[in-house]
């Protein structure tokens, strides 16, 4: 009885080992995709500002030219 009883519960004990390392491989996969997905959308977004602060640079050379020649003439 007593060999049973160890027996069962040492099958139990393997039961939640594996139980959690399977947990633990999902919620990895898991983790990693959104860890990817906040990543590409980080990199995104500096393309965005980079874009916007090439425009409002541009904008405001050419306007300060514009200034500038009007003054001049």
């Amino acid at each position: 009885m007593i060999k049973y009883v160890l027996q069962m519960s040492s099958n139990y004990t393997n039961l939640n080992k594996n139980k959690s390392l399977t947990e633990n491989t999902s919620n990895n996969n898991i983790k990693t995709t959104d860890v990817n997905i906040l990543l590409n959308r980080v990199r995104l977004d500096k393309k965005k500002n980079f874009k916007k602060n090439i425009i409002v640079s541009l904008l405001l050379v050419s306007f300060i030219c514009s200034i500038a020649i009007y003054l001049i003439i």
